[in-house]
């Protein structure tokens, strides 16, 4: 059986897609490059999603920094709970993932249990060292962040993020602003973020520096709706919940609009971003038979969400694997960097009329405790204006409130604190928004891209190796190939490109023969290439020869824009024939 993922990296080593990072000194697990190819495919991958997310839910994108001050990922929870469960081998020294070699070596679902249950399953079976056979140590937690330092001296430590979804709760008082204090709004970005993982042994689905699109989207708390919903709520999705995982049932096949009415899924909102995923993922070239969307089982959540489905693709050599991931963050994020950092993360809701509400209020008598208390007055009057009215009462009701000012005890009763009940007018309240987060890996969906594009065939008896890559997804959308190296056939071939280059992207190819230089295109995965030949210098057509079906057809090079056009839409060679 062909082992996909060996040969794609192959390719993709030897056409420019990806390459191992620094491989001139050894290179390191969890770390590769793009190349020029690659690059232009993560190119097209990004700005395909941006018309989904910018351009169709009209969020705005932001960059911002890679590094945070440690104060961030204190109030992000990351310094507390952003952990994996490590072992080292006791005769070489290398380290592991507890739980990725409980899962290799047995049946058992072990990322989610504690330490002691991952230790005693290392026992139980007998798990070794993948490397020498020796024997593993103890597990213990390891913190994932990368630390460093910001500026000289050590004074202020501070971390590469772990996410991109940081720098835009830290910015979500620009952000209200920006979108008029009003929600629900959402905004986008497309960045690196690091994670130092134990030992990376999946190639590009598992690195230490990777790329993420995310979009946070702030909502009403009690508004999980979307306006669009009706226009993705027909779309069927493979859905595995929560209650099918644990009795050990398959995925079952539904629309969006019956999982949200059945009660699969929590939220109108959550569904209309699986469904927009799934749009997304299909435009990409995703094939979604081997799509599916898995809920969290409650001990793998996230300790900030409520409800969270993985997007997961089927890969040859990894299974299924997590593409992306919807989540509803609920207010967790603000209220804790609120918390941390004492800025105000709210929303206020203002009313279509103002309400009239009883308010009970704490009034110091200030005639009283200004001739008793002099200058201590005021700091009295100050801290018990921030008193929980209610529990003040019931203070009074049973003696003297006493209270520490500078040391000094000072005793109040009631005819130092009036509490009244008052007539308000509200006009609005102050809400904190809860977090609607589809987040996706950009590295690993570009694997699984490549992946469900690699093909097989037999071309003129030989076997072919292709990449059937969606038109706006292949690196090049055309490539101009000269029959020969002649000096007509290559200026014609110059003259071609440059033309073509001013509105699509395109290649022009010269070395070797033709044959050669058609599988080195399929391999990249150029839906087209435009042969120069002996009939172009006579009647000025060329040949469009089409990647999936190897057929061709000529057309008059006065044509040839319009009808690359036609193609790149979705026409096939044969609706251009006259």
């Amino acid at each position: 059986m062909t082992d996909v993922y060996s040969q794609l990296m192959k390719i993709a080593k030897r056409r420019g897609i990806i390459w191992p990072s620094f491989e001139i000194y050894g290179s390191a697990s969890g770390f590769y490059d793009y190349g020029p190819n690659g690059t232009e495919i993560l190119h097209n991958i990004k700005n395909t999603w941006r018309k989904y997310y910018k351009d169709i839910e009209g969020f705005g994108e932001i960059t911002t920094t890679t590094i945070m001050g440690e104060d961030v990922f204190h109030g992000s929870g990351h310094l507390d709970g952003f952990e994996d469960a490590m072992t080292e081998c006791r005769e070489c020294s290398r380290s592991y993932r507890a739980d990725h070699l409980i899962e290799e070596h047995t049946e058992v679902q072990a990322d989610s249990l504690p330490n002691n249950e991952i230790q005693k399953h290392i026992k139980k079976h007998d798990v070794r060292c993948p490397e020498c056979n020796g024997q593993l140590g103890d597990v213990y937690d390891f913190n994932l962040m990368f630390k460093t330092q910001i500026g000289p001296g050590g004074s202020r430590p501070g971390y590469l993020r772990p996410e991109t979804a940081q720098g835009m709760f830290v910015n979500y008082q620009y952000l209200y602003k920006h979108n008029k204090e009003k929600l629900p709004f959402g905004t986008t970005q497309i960045g690196r973020a690091y994670r130092n993982e134990i030992s990376p042994r999946q190639g590009v689905i598992r690195l230490r520096e990777f790329m993420q699109m995310e979009a946070e989207v702030f909502v009403d708390p009690e508004e999980k709706t979307h306006p669009d919903y009706s226009e993705v709520k027909d779309i069927e999705v493979e859905l595995h919940p929560t209650e099918k995982q644990l009795e050990d049932q398959p995925p079952i096949k539904i629309t969006l609009q019956e999982a949200v009415d059945q009660g699969w899924i929590g939220s109108e909102i959550i569904a209309y971003y699986i469904g927009l995923s799934t749009r997304f993922f299909s435009e990409i070239g995703i094939d979604t038979e081997k799509l599916r969307y898995r809920q969290h089982l409650p001990d793998e959540m996230a300790h900030y969400a409520s409800e969270c489905w993985d997007a997961e693709a089927m890969s040859s050599r990894f299974g299924w694997i997590e593409i992306a991931g919807i989540s509803d963050r609920t207010n967790y994020d603000l209220k804790k960097h609120s918390q941390t950092s004492g800025a105000e993360l709210t929303a206020f809701e203002r009313y279509e009329e103002p309400v009239e509400k009883q308010k009970t209020v704490i009034e110091p008598q200030m005639d009283v405790l200004g001739p008793q208390l002099k200058d201590k007055a005021q700091e009295v009057a100050n801290t018990l204006i921030d008193m929980d009215p209610d529990k003040l009462k019931n203070m009074l009701d049973s003696g003297p409130v006493e209270m520490n000012v500078n040391g000094e005890t000072v005793k109040l009763d009631s005819e130092h604190i009036e509490i009244r009940e008052v007539e308000e007018k509200i006009t609005g309240e102050k809400k904190v928004p809860h977090v609607i987060e589809p987040s996706y890996g950009l590295d690993r969906i570009f694997y699984i891209t490549l992946e469900h594009a690699y093909d097989q065939d037999i071309q003129d008896g030989e076997e072919r190796t292709v990449l059937r890559l969606e038109r706006d997804i292949a690196p090049k959308q055309a490539a101009v190939l000269p029959l020969l190296n002649q000096e007509e056939m290559e200026k014609q071939a110059r003259e071609i490109y440059s033309q073509l280059q001013k509105t699509h992207r395109v290649a022009i190819d010269r070395s070797g023969s033709i044959g050669r230089r058609y599988r080195r295109q399929d391999e990249i995965g150029t839906p087209y290439c435009i042969t120069i030949d002996h009939q172009t210098l006579e009647d000025q057509t060329v040949t469009i020869r089409d990647r999936d079906t190897t057929s061709q057809i000529r057309v008059g090079m006065e044509k040839l824009g319009e009808a690359l056009d036609k193609l790149i839409s979705g026409a096939s060679l044969s609706e251009l024939k006259p």
